[in-house]
C-alpha cells in the first residue's frame, strides 16, 4: 500500500516573508526606542543637575557655614548625594549616560554644576545650574560638562 507523504512545516519563501516582516518591524521600532532613551537619560540628568543644586544649598547653610559650597566628591562623603552620582565624573562611571562636574570659585564661594553625555547615543544636551538653582541648556559637548552657565538657556525658556 502507497501511503501519501504529507508534508509539514513552513516553506522557504513563507520563512522568508516571516523574516522580512521581523526586519521592517525591528527598523520601525528601534530608532523609537533609541529616542526614547536618550529623552530618559537626558531627564535623569536634569533631575540630577537640580538635586545638586538643592544639596549644594543644604551643604552651603550647614556645613558651609553659610558661605562655601562643595565639590562633587564633598557632597559624596557627606552623604548628601548617593554613590552613583558621587561617583559619576568619569565615562566608566557614568550615571544613565551622564558625567557630572562641579566648579568652584577658589574661595568655594559660587559653584556650577555641569552634566554632560558620554556619547550622541545618551543625550544630545548638556546641562547645567548654578546658584539660582536654573537649570541652563548648552549645546552637545560630549564628555565635557559646562564649568559656567554661560552660554547656556535657561530649560523653561525651551
Amino acid at each position: 500500500m502507497n501511503r501519501g507523504r504529507t508534508q509539514h512545516g513552513f516553506s522557504l519563501i513563507e520563512l522568508l516573508i516571516v523574516v522580512a516582516i521581523i526586519g521592517i518591524i525591528a527598523a520601525i521600532a528601534i530608532p523609537n526606542l533609541l529616542a526614547s532613551r536618550r529623552a530618559a537619560n537626558e531627564a535623569s540628568a536634569i533631575s540630577a543637575t537640580r538635586s545638586l543644586s538643592s544639596v549644594e544649598e543644604t551643604y552651603r547653610t550647614t556645613a558651609g557655614a553659610g558661605q562655601r559650597y562643595a565639590s562633587l566628591a564633598d557632597l559624596k562623603a557627606g552623604r548628601l548625594i548617593d554613590e552613583a552620582l558621587g561617583s559619576a565624573d568619569t565615562a566608566a562611571t557614568a550615571k544613565s549616560g551622564y558625567i557630572y562636574k562641579i566648579t568652584l570659585t577658589a574661595a568655594d564661594s559660587y559653584y556650577c554644576a555641569g552634566a554632560a553625555p558620554t556619547s550622541d547615543s545618551a543625550g544630545t544636551r548638556n546641562f547645567s545650574t548654578d546658584m539660582p538653582g536654573v537649570i541652563y541648556v548648552h549645546a552637545l559637548d560630549a564628555a565635557n560638562p559646562p564649568t559656567s552657565t554661560a552660554g547656556g538657556s535657561p530649560l523653561n525658556a525651551q
